[in-house]
C-alpha cells in the first residue's frame, strides 16, 4: 500500500513539474509581450488579459488528470470554474474601460489565490509546494491592490501584467523542487 501511495505521489508530481515548467515559461512570455501593449485598452489587451485565465483552465485540467492518484480534485475544479469565469468577465469588462478589467482581474487573482493556496496546503506531503503556498497568499494580497487600484484617478493595467512575474518565479521554484519527487530522481 505504501509503494502504490509513493508510486502515484511521484507520478504527479512529475506530471506537475512538467505542467510548473510550462506555467513559468508561459507566465513570462505572457508578461513580456503584454506589458508591450498595456498602456492601452484595445481589443488586443483585452485578448491578453483572456487568455491568462484560460491557460489557468488548462492547466487546473491537466493537474486535476494527473492529480487523481494523490488526491481529491475538487479544488481544482472550483478554479476551472472560476477562471472560466473570469476570462468570460474579462472579455465583456474590456469594452468597459480599465477600472472594470482591474476589478475583474482583482477578483480572479483573490479566489484563484486562495485556491492555490488551500491546493499547495494540502500538497505539502508531496514537497515542493511551499512556493505555490506563498504564491496563493501572494495572489490575495495582490488581488486586493488590483481591485483598489481600480478606483485610483488614472488607473492602469501594467500593475496587472507584473503580477504573472511572481507567479512564474514561483512555479520555476515548485517545479524544481518537485524534481526530488519526480520518478528517476
Amino acid at each position: 500500500m505504501t509503494t502504490v501511495a509513493a508510486s502515484g505521489i511521484s507520478t504527479t508530481a512529475g506530471a506537475l513539474r512538467r505542467l510548473y515548467f510550462a506555467r513559468a515559461a508561459f507566465a513570462f512570455v505572457w508578461a513580456g509581450v503584454t506589458f508591450a501593449v498595456a498602456g492601452e485598452l484595445n481589443a488586443l489587451t483585452t485578448t491578453l488579459f483572456v487568455i491568462y485565465p484560460l491557460v489557468d483552465v488548462a492547466a487546473a485540467v491537466i493537474d486535476a488528470r494527473a492529480s487523481r492518484a494523490s488526491g481529491s480534485p475538487v479544488l481544482l475544479y472550483v478554479n476551472i470554474a472560476v477562471s472560466s469565469l473570469a476570462a468570460a468577465g474579462l472579455a465583456v469588462a474590456g469594452s468597459s474601460g480599465v477600472p472594470a478589467m482591474l476589478r475583474v482581474w482583482g477578483v480572479w487573482a483573490i479566489v484563484a489565490g486562495l485556491v492555490q493556496l488551500v491546493v499547495g496546503v494540502t500538497r505539502r506531503t508531496m514537497g515542493g509546494h511551499w512556493p505555490m503556498i506563498f504564491s496563493g497568499g501572494l495572489s490575495v494580497l495582490a488581488g486586493s491592490s488590483f481591485y483598489a487600484a481600480a478606483s485610483a484617478t488614472d488607473p492602469v493595467l501594467t500593475n496587472a501584467v507584473g503580477y504573472a512575474i511572481p507567479g512564474a518565479v514561483f512555479f520555476l521554484i515548485a517545479a524544481i523542487r518537485l524534481g526530488r519527487a519526480a520518478p528517476g530522481n
